[in-house]
């Protein structure tokens, strides 16, 4: 959701944060602000962009080396300048930033407002600041000893980064269900969301867990929880490179990460298919890939994107490891009251690894004795720490709002795990086993080559610019493709788009075709390839208007759509890998002729770590 950076040094901190928030601008962009501490504490806040933020704070002739900043994703108040972060305590004892959301603030604040301590923002964070501020001043305890009282009276999930203005010589941080990382530099310290904002000052870094407290100096690093005294902090090396998280001359950081995707994509496989072409070794299910052979049945939970490829993972690892797969969204997966046993593994899919509802459905999985796999990009974050085994997608940033990469390189994660079970059950034969992995293998070239396409998707998305609605059908494994086509058009351009199963298209959805609605229908060549041709004149008899994504030299389809984006041949249980990169592209070229925030899509926000 929210970005937080915090600096601790000898260096000028406005730039340092103010440059670290333009990295996170992914993460909320509603509103933004500054506080610097200089002996004096200069806080800067408006409503708007980090740009904004920006030029505000050029204005000032106030510097510091220790300062805090955030770019807010509105929950508790509208965007404006008074329910920015930083928050400040009454008497303004201490500044506050805040990721996450307070569930019990509304009854800390009646505690607080009986007392007559005065509120000025609709925020859940000005009660954390309060509170603090209370526990200070009535309690005649330090800032540590008060903020700790405070988080063990605390419900909810949460990233803090705290500054008292009697002790400018620290930064507190603590994190509770809402990432914090801290980066280690020499005579200096950052602490930000996650790693982008610090890759270009250090590679070393610590990940808060939760009900962690950091007291951050300049030469000194203590790190506690809100339970129990000191405990040795795990600095880990990341492997992340200044151009991954930089556009590199691309217009936006979405249509860099659809070029990505080959480079991703080998990125994803290196090191897990035998150089002979032999087999797949999945390092991280090699403790548990019998319990996974032998699953009565496997549940995959996600959101969003991810829930599609996990979609797609059903297909998968229903046809070729024969175990019953059941996809669910995390977000009704935890509020109901699933059958879980021992018998069953999870599989937890999820981009940023802190996605509060994948996390919340990955505790209550194993509370009722699951095994849970994890498969996410982000390494450090809270699934991989949660779960029992699971499988990295070396994807690389992610910083676009709407995930491109993300989706290709889980599809193939899931597909070399079912490919790998399957084998080692004996449903595959050598033979197949083999052909799979060539195909595989050959992936990142294939979507090299289905980038080619873009030009021509970027006249046909002329045709749909002004368009109001447009349907998206598929059948098989290219009906999560469909739905993923549509969730891409809504994001970022503001179309309303609905994916379909195109079988089902008769049973309501073809009461809304006519000239006006563009129908894309994808339609690479499988075993469902003369039933979808049959929904195709369905379509065209209404006066649809047909895009069609179909495999590379079709006569048919060709004859009878109006726009056809052809994609390379391969084996069906990949064609959905090649055929999403065109409506990818399609999404993103419609959204450029609107005028639309390509990368920072109204209402969105990159990480949904809140509910």
């Amino acid at each position: 959701m929210c970005g937080i950076v915090g600096y601790i040094g000898s260096r000028s901190a406005k730039e340092i944060v103010i440059n670290g928030l333009k990295r996170l601008e992914y993460r909320g962009y509603d509103s933004a602000g500054i506080a610097l501490f200089n002996g004096d504490v200069k806080i800067v806040k408006c409503k708007g962009r980090v740009r904004d933020l920006e030029e505000m704070a050029c204005r000032e002739d106030f510097n510091g080396t220790i300062g805090v900043g955030h770019t807010r994703w509105a929950t508790h108040g509208e965007p404006n300048e008074m329910n920015a972060h930083p928050q400040v305590s009454y008497k303004g004892n201490f500044v506050v930033v805040h990721n996450g959301i307070i569930e019990n603030y509304s009854r800390i604040k009646r505690h607080l407002e009986s007392r007559g301590i005065p509120f000025r923002s609709q925020t859940d964070t000005e009660v954390v600041a309060h509170l603090i501020e209370h526990l200070y001043l009535e309690g005649s305890l330090t800032a540590e000893q008060a903020i700790t009282t405070a988080l063990n009276n605390i419900e909810g999930a949460y990233g803090l980064v705290i500054v008292c203005r009697n002790e400018q010589d620290r930064i507190f941080a603590a994190r509770r269900g809402s990432p914090l990382v801290i980066g280690v530099g020499e005579g200096e310290n950052f602490i930000a969301s996650d790693a982008t904002p610090i890759i270009e000052h250090t590679q070393r870094v610590i990940y808060l867990k939760d009900d962690d407290i950091a007291i951050i100096k300049k030469d000194e690093l203590i790190l506690k929880t809100i339970r129990t005294p000191v405990i040795q902090p795990e600095v880990q090396e990341i492997d992340l490179k200044i151009g991954e998280i930089d556009k590199e001359g691309f217009p936006h950081f979405m249509l860099k990460e659809i070029y990505e995707q080959p480079r991703a994509i080998r990125d994803t496989l290196r090191g897990r298919i035998l150089p002979d072409g032999s087999a797949i070794v999945l390092g991280g299910l090699h403790d548990v890939i019998d319990r996974l052979s032998n699953a009565r049945r496997i549940i995959i939970v996600a959101c969003g994107t991810s829930w599609h490829a996990g979609l797609m993972g059903e297909y998968i690892f229903e046809e070729y490891a024969r175990i019953p797969v059941e996809v669910e969204y995390a977000s009704e997966f935890r509020y109901r009251n699933p059958l879980i046993t021992s018998d069953d593994i999870l599989i937890a899919i999820s981009q940023s690894g802190e996605t509060a509802d994948t996390l919340a459905a990955v505790r209550l999985a194993k509370e009722r004795g699951a095994m849970v796999i994890g498969i996410c990009n982000v390494v450090g974050s809270g699934i991989p720490r949660e779960t029992n085994a699971g499988v990295y997608t070396h994807a690389g940033p992610e910083i676009g709002v709407a995930s491109t990469k993300a989706f290709t390189t889980q599809v193939t994660v899931l597909a070399m795990a079912a490919f790998e079970i399957g084998y080692k059950k004996g449903v595959l034969t050598e033979e197949i086993y083999r052909q799979l992995i060539k195909e595989l293998v050959l992936l990142p070239s294939l979507v090299e080559k289905t980038l080619e396409v873009n030009e021509k998707v970027a006249e046909i998305a002329r045709i749909m610019k002004d368009a109001s609605n447009a349907l998206y059908l598929g059948r098989g494994y290219l009906f999560p493709v469909a739905l993923e086509g549509a969730l891409k058009l809504k994001e970022i351009s503001y179309i309303h788009a609905e994916g379909y199963p195109a079988a089902e298209m008769k049973h309501g959805p073809i009461a809304l075709i006519d000239e006006e609605m563009p129908v894309v229908v994808v339609a690479t060549k499988d075993h469902t390839y003369e039933k979808i041709i049959n929904n195709i004149q369905e379509i065209k008899a209404r006066k649809g208007t047909i895009i069609a994504i179909v495999t590379e030299g079709d006569q048919i389809i060709g004859k009878i759509a109006d726009y056809v984006i052809e994609v390379p041949e391969t084996l069906p249980v990949f064609s959905g890998i090649l055929a999403v990169i065109p409506l990818q592209l399609l999404s993103y070229h419609v959204a450029v002729m609107r005028g639309c925030d390509v990368d920072q899509p109204r209402n969105l926000a990159k990480s949904v770590t809140v509910e």
